[in-house]
């Protein structure tokens, strides 16, 4: 089990502090000129790995809320472009597989709804200025423009852009909202599992190694690992031979990530 000594006051004035910004975002859009991956990615590396640890820890004791208050960190991750994975994971280590993927599954599409109607409606210009001259986005867009959302629903299981940022791009095309958020679900199902599993899978291996859960459950765990990814690669490449076909290149070895 995690170790629960997370500071309370600390993280509700982290959470405050997310809140603040994320408004500032829906009332003017003025984040988007300086919150990008970049700027994301220097955060997290600013981020002690052991703050995360304690963020987790304390998820873990405020029980039935914890849920809560994960989703609600999952959604801010996702509008603010900080990392999913580090929290797709995580998941996996707290509430295990089924919750888990649930969990990430309502947290990830919530957040990637809203950074499209903040693109859509809030903030197109600044987002057109920042990244409509993107060559793979100019793709994307001529793709969507033709095909709609099955576009959205092949790039969700193999993604041309990072997660983050396509779902203010999105925003900028023709897709309908409604016909985005179920194309991005379904398709981000797939990878959400597989990281979730991950998580789950680590939890199970150090429990065995301490004496707390049985080999015979590791090696359950670790089959139905397998499978899961068996099942990932296939239906990627079968999205890539789509995407192919309308001319659209997807990253090498990229599955789907919430």
């Amino acid at each position: 089990m995690l170790q629960k000594i997370y500071n309370k006051p600390r993280l509700i004035r982290l959470i405050g502090l997310l809140l603040l910004v994320a408004g500032s975002l829906f009332i003017g859009g003025d984040l988007l000129a300086q919150a990008t991956p970049e700027t994301a990615a220097a955060t997290v590396e600013a981020t002690e790995p052991s703050r995360v640890e304690e963020f987790y820890a304390w998820i873990e004791k405020q029980g039935t809320a914890g849920y809560g208050i994960y989703v609600v960190s999952y959604i801010l991750a996702t509008v603010l472009f900080l990392p999913g994975s580090i929290l797709t994971i995580g998941a996996g280590l707290l509430f295990g597989v089924v919750k888990g993927s649930i969990l990430v599954s309502i947290g990830s599409i919530t957040g990637a709804a809203l950074a499209f109607l903040v693109a859509r409606y809030l903030a197109r210009e600044r987002i057109e200025r920042k990244f409509g001259k993107n060559q793979k986005f100019a793709a994307i867009d001529s793709a969507i423009g033709k095909e709609g959302w099955k576009i959205v629903f092949l790039l969700r299981l193999t993604p041309l852009l990072p997660f983050n940022v396509s779902n203010y791009l999105y925003g900028l095309t023709s897709v309908a909202f409604w016909p985005y958020v179920l194309a991005s679900w379904v398709g981000m199902i797939p990878g959400t599992i597989l990281y979730v599993y991950i998580g789950s899978l680590g939890k199970t291996a150090a429990e065995a190694a301490s004496g707390g859960a049985d080999t015979g459950k590791l090696a359950l765990n670790a089959v139905a690992f397998l499978a899961t990814i068996a099942v990932t690669v296939y239906v990627t490449k079968i999205a890539r031979k789509a995407l192919k076909d309308v001319q659209l290149e997807p990253e090498p070895n990229s599955p789907a990530e919430a």
